[in-house]
């Protein structure tokens, strides 16, 4: 049995290289049990106190027994735990699964691990072979192209992790940013716009403008919205950052969104460039692969890239050469969070 104080596997006993490969060539079993956990809503049904196994089945609507058996599964890597008596309670990790929580990674859980993430994994050799994305050849048609038409409900589940992923992020990077002098800024590719709600909160007299596509815009932050509390300073534009940026702001924020193929990449710089002008600042925010607390987490969605839309995580210098090859002049390089950096530039006049 898997108790609460033995939940942690770095309590445990490092096991050999053997069964630790054995243990990685199974992830797949980890990661499926963790977007069961999240789909069953277990996180949810498991308050402050602990339950038996047979009360959180009642509540999730499950068997108990296979339930156990999942429980007992994620317990191994901390993700809830498993008391003498057989009930089950929270940990740090499994509270993360909780929709209420305020740091909450469940639709990031439930993003990683749709169908078609499925479908690609298996053909991570041929795209390490030819360095190109699979999903092309899959479903005969680009990544989100084939999200939005094909698969609406990853497409929901995307921009509900993206969302969440901004939402946790948009004060750090409102924090670090210093726009005094600055009249208007825009978030570029910004999804809800979270970053630009946070930046005009900061910011009482600054004018803001947000750029995604439509199917992303009409699901803006309310702040931002008609009769929201920024909406008389905001502009929302819908449109693709790869075919056009069709607004003009003294600053653009590109957060997270330079992780396509190399072209898609120099396009949106290129159309930034060219709708800002000469010394127009441009903040580009992102991960980086180089310089973070969790490379098995972030070399993994490098991966991921890889598959789905043949892009990648950057390096710092591989962020640098982007930047300088589309014409930016590299002001200042500065940590946003432990997870995030901020490449602070200039279009040179």
């Amino acid at each position: 049995m898997t108790t609460a104080s033995t939940a942690d596997p770095s309590a445990r006993t490092a096991p050999p290289p053997s069964m630790r490969l054995r243990e990685l060539v199974f992830g797949a079993a980890c990661a499926a049990a963790l977007r069961a956990a999240a789909r069953l809503g277990v996180a949810d049904a498991l308050g402050d106190s602990p339950l038996s196994v047979t009360d959180l089945a009642a509540a999730v609507k499950t068997e108990p027994k296979p339930l156990r058996r999942l429980l007992r599964a994620l317990s191994c890597y901390g993700v809830f735990a498993e008391r003498e008596d057989g009930a089950f309670a929270h940990t740090d990790m499994s509270r993360l699964l909780r929709e209420d929580d305020p740091n909450s990674l469940r639709h990031i859980t439930l993003w990683c691990t749709e169908p078609w993430t499925w479908d690609a994994w298996p053909l991570l050799d041929e795209a390490v072979r030819t360095g190109g994305n699979v999903v092309q050849d899959l479903y005969g048609k680009e990544f989100f192209q084939y999200l939005n038409e094909d698969a609406p409900a990853s497409a929901d589940v995307f921009n509900r992790a993206m969302t969440t992923s901004s939402m946790q992020s948009a004060r750090d990077v409102a924090q670090l940013l210093d726009l005094s002098g600055s009249k208007s800024v825009a978030d570029i590719g910004g999804g809800q716009g979270h970053v630009v709600a946070s930046l005009l909160e900061k910011y009482p007299t600054m004018h803001g403008s947000l750029l995604d596509l439509p199917r992303v815009v009409e699901n803006a932050d309310p702040r931002l919205r008609k009769g929201g509390a920024l909406a008389d300073r905001m502009r929302i534009v819908p449109g693709d950052v790869r075919e056009a940026v069709p607004v003009h702001a003294d600053v653009y924020v590109i957060k997270n969104i330079l992780e396509w193929d190399d072209e898609s990449t120099a396009r949106t710089l290129r159309n930034v460039i060219e709708a800002g002008g000469p010394g127009t600042r441009v903040v580009v925010i992102e991960n980086l692969v180089d310089d973070t607390p969790s490379m098995r987490f972030s070399t993994a969605m490098d991966l991921l890239l890889l598959l789905n839309v043949g892009g990648a995580k950057h390096t710092t210098q591989s962020m640098v050469s982007r930047l300088t090859e589309a014409g930016l002049v590299i002001d200042n390089i500065s940590p946003v969070n432990p997870y995030l950096h901020a490449f602070d530039c200039m279009v040179p006049a």
